[in-house]
């Protein structure tokens, strides 16, 4: 007999989603007992863990993941990755075990009320009225995930896969769906930045891929503008090594407005406009600078205070746009930020220090993943992203994103150098992730700035004025954490032990098959000024 099972498994072999990443429990036993050979388990001994490798996977292949959790222990568990996977715009297949449907009426044990468990943070959810339905609802998950861009549920009863399978798939194996922006609304835009006397262009997360990095080079050059980043992207939208590249907005109004001001046309491209932390009154942009929006998400386009929101695929229309401005002839750059001097022997390091080591050795196709609150400015100060999918983070804010993200990219990409940044305070909210990294032999290698405190935290009580009633954790261990759970670690004190750990592992950072710890103890920031 052709099961619900069976069935879905070729919904999974179509579209490619043979890679299941969970961590399991009882109402899933059924679906994944005796997996067949062509699909691959990966384990994760959290489910933030789960969510946080696969959208580190799904982020590098730019495709969906599929991931499976235990009922409501498993969703409520994995409910803030999922929520940074929405943020990020990363596509997730997650199926989500119920108990057996024969006995859901008595509410008995491991029953969850599931389907509004994790807000509107999933694109799509839904429980089938029928066994049957189920392959159907994995299909349409599928095609969910891809439009909405982030996480599709489907709730599935145990004793589902088992029941026999339907002959009908209720949804197309193939979508096609059009990007391009109408020839009227292209010619608005241009029109509206030819007419500039100083336009700028400021770019976001989902303008980072390769076809829209060219086509906004070109723009930007033909524009000879000033290109900015915007406040806490989750990826970076152009090269950040270019001349024109002028650094990252301010995440205050009144600091957004001064940078924006000398510009009467200021063009987002891929990202909300514009994204703030935390709050400042007043507007975002003083009177005189129009503000356009460019991109594919129409939530942004939604609540974006802009003068114009185009909602359409932002790589083509940029070319399009860089084939009718015309040329202002300029050679102008903005400076880019200079190093600090090494350490000196006995002085104390610095997270400054360790992310200028790290620029000068690692190669310019190495993914950076960020989660270091406090020293996020430093790192985008000092560590460009030079390639596109050349940084990564959390666009969500929430901690537990870098450690298994990057896990997940490198797993996605074997050969791809990764390096993630992360707070010691970071590091443990998503901490059981290098167990995977271990037993899958994921080559990735974390850097953990260890300051023994949650020091953004700190920074803000002050700016508030008040005590933190916090303490310091100065007596954990993250390498000793790392290798109980079976991951090579190592600490580092001194400038230069850090010089001769980088120059080891950097030259293995692309055919390393372990993971590693760098555990680097640093004075926490005085400051902190997003």
């Amino acid at each position: 007999m052709r099961t619900v099972r069976d069935a879905t498994f070729d919904v999974l072999r179509r579209y490619d989603l043979t890679t299941v990443f969970a961590n399991p429990g009882s109402t899933e036993i059924t679906l994944l007992a005796d997996l067949p050979a062509d699909l691959e388990f990966v384990l994760a001994l959290h489910e933030g863990s789960v969510v946080g490798v696969a959208t580190g996977w799904a982020t590098a292949h730019d495709r969906p993941a599929l991931v499976v959790l235990h009922t409501t222990a498993g969703l409520g568990n994995a409910v803030g990755a999922l929520a940074t996977a929405r943020v990020n715009r990363v596509p997730l297949v997650v199926v989500v075990g119920q108990q057996d449907r024969r006995h859901l009426a008595f509410r008995p044990f491991l029953t969850g009320e599931l389907e509004g468990l994790a807000g509107s943070y999933p694109v799509w959810t839904t429980t089938p009225a029928r066994p049957q339905d189920v392959p159907s609802a994995v299909a349409r998950a599928h095609h969910e995930a891809v439009a909405g861009r982030g996480p599709a549920l489907v709730v599935v009863p145990s004793d589902d896969w088992a029941e026999p399978a339907g002959d009908e798939l209720a949804a197309p194996a193939v979508v096609r769906r059009g990007t391009r922006a109408a020839p009227s609304v292209v010619e608005e835009l241009a029109s509206a930045l030819a007419g500039a006397e100083s336009p700028a262009l400021v770019v976001g997360a989902d303008a980072d891929g390769e076809e829209c990095w060219a086509a906004l080079v070109a723009l930007a050059e033909r524009l000879d503008c000033p290109v900015r980043q915007e406040p806490f992207a989750a990826r970076a939208g152009f090269p950040q090594d270019h001349r024109l590249f002028a650094g990252h907005l301010p995440a205050g109004r009144a600091r957004l407005r001064d940078t924006l001001a000398p510009h009467d046309v200021v063009l987002v491209v891929g990202a909300p406009a514009f994204r703030q932390y935390p709050y400042e009154p007043g507007p975002l942009a003083a009177e005189g600078t129009r503000l356009l929006l460019v991109t594919d998400d129409p939530e942004d386009a939604h609540h974006s205070p802009v003068d114009l929101a185009v909602v359409a695929e932002p790589a083509a229309l940029c070319r399009s746009l860089a084939d009718r401005v015309p040329d202002r002839p300029g050679e102008r750059s903005f400076p880019k930020a200079e190093a600090p001097s090494p350490p000196d022997p006995g002085e104390p390091l610095r997270a400054a220090h360790v992310l200028a080591a790290l620029a000068a050795r690692v190669p310019a196709e190495t993914v950076v993943v960020e989660e270091t609150p406090s020293s996020r400015p430093d790192l985008h100060r000092l560590l460009p992203a030079r390639c596109p999918l050349g940084f990564l983070s959390a666009a969500m804010g929430g901690l537990g994103f870098g450690l298994p993200a990057a896990i997940g990219v490198r797993m996605a990409r074997p050969s791809t150098p990764v390096v993630a940044v992360v707070g010691d305070g970071s590091s443990l909210y998503g901490i059981q992730a290098l167990w995977t990294a271990a037993h899958y032999r994921v080559g990735a290698v974390v850097v953990v700035l260890a300051n023994g405190r949650y020091a953004i935290m700190d920074r803000l009580a002050e700016k508030q004025g008040g005590a933190a009633p916090w303490p310091a954790f100065t007596e954990v261990s993250v390498s000793g954490l790392a290798q109980s759970l079976g991951c090579p670690a190592r600490r580092v004190e001194t400038g230069e032990e850090l010089t001769a750990a980088l120059d080891a592992v950097v030259p293995t950072l692309t055919s390393r098959t372990e993971p590693l710890v760098l555990e680097v103890v640093v004075q926490p920031d005085p400051t902190f000024d997003p």
